[in-house]
């Protein structure tokens, strides 16, 4: 009997080498590896994972201009991030090949058709045979996130096929945007992917939620961040250590099934993989008497319009 009905899904909350591009790569790798070796077939690692999230910016007044500290902890961020036309996840995709596993990594991406220099927190996906098919930029970063990522844009708002399901992604609160939801469930999404940083205050309740909403699976998958996480060689850590708590992101990764109930409740304060398979079956049952992009619209009253251009500030014609 075919199994192409269950996936087994491996959640990697983690924390990062915070701001160590190399060392932080090497730790996700392991994570493949052992979610490979488990026969996993897809695992998911939080928001900003690579190479980590800009905790010192409510720590260190981040909104002062024109500051030499700030200055200084946001190139050394930028010099961390992530160029992948440069080829900084080529081992990330070999090791998806070599597995037979499709990978969702939250990174900031450092836009070579940006300019190079600018951040951007997105969501690559990778799929079982090691090609990226999406990358997408978080489309509105959060309060202080402004300071240090820019602004996204539509192109990475795509699905993907992964045995019977159909799996989208959202970057932590683009979660509560209704209509970056919609697109997703206009496209067919059955699986529904929810990085975050790593806090149970956010997952406990959304997740739940966006299955709820969706008749779909939900994953979110979260990041850990402690006192001890942050390196020795951090620019101007003593600043950022007076006023950090202990526990940071304390993960809060789950899962939930189409009927809004969990299949795996939030895991807190906990490092490794969290593995569960799902039944693409339980979609179909719950889509007996709501689908939201199917019976249950009404496309000849309300519609969305979503522009998938990747915004450039320049575009080349042809002579």
């Amino acid at each position: 009997m075919s199994n192409e009905h269950i996936l087994k899904i491996a959640i990697a909350q983690i924390s990062p080498v915070w701001l160590n591009k190399a060392k932080t790569i090497e730790k996700i790798k392991s994570y493949i590896e052992d979610a490979g070796q488990e026969k996993c077939e897809f695992v998911v690692f939080g928001e900003s994972l690579l190479p980590g999230y800009p905790f010192w910016v409510s720590l260190t007044n981040g909104a002062v201009f024109n500051s030499k500290v700030q200055k200084e902890i946001h190139a050394h961020y930028i010099r961390n991030a992530i160029q992948i036309e440069k080829g900084d996840l080529d081992e990330i995709c070999e090791l998806a090949k070599k597995h037979k596993i499709a990978v969702y990594l939250g990174i900031i991406e450092r836009a070579k058709n940006r300019g190079g220099h600018s951040l951007y927190c997105s969501l690559v996906y990778i799929n079982a045979i090691g090609e990226i098919k999406s990358v997408h930029r978080k489309l509105q970063p959060t309060y202080e996130e402004r300071l240090t990522w820019s602004v996204g844009d539509g192109n990475g708002l795509r699905v993907h096929d992964l045995k019977q399901f159909c799996v989208g992604g959202l970057n932590c609160w683009e979660n509560w945007m209704p209509m970056s939801r919609t697109a997703l469930y206009g496209m067919g999404e059955n699986l529904h992917i929810a990085v975050w940083p790593g806090s149970e205050s956010n997952t406990n309740d959304i997740t739940r939620f966006i299955a709820k909403e969706s008749r779909s699976f939900v994953v979110s998958a979260s990041g850990l961040m402690r006192k001890e996480d942050f390196p020795a060689d951090t620019p101007h850590l003593e600043k950022i250590l007076v006023n950090a708590p202990q526990t940071l992101a304390n993960g809060g990764s789950c899962i939930a099934g189409p009927d809004g109930e969990w299949v795996v409740e939030p895991v807190v304060d906990s490092e490794g993989l969290i593995i569960s398979s799902i039944d693409f079956n339980r979609v179909l049952e719950e889509r007996h008497n709501f689908d939201p992009a199917g019976h249950y619209s009404r496309p000849d009253v309300t519609q969305l319009t979503v522009n998938r251009d990747r915004q450039s500030i320049i575009r080349f014609e042809n002579n």
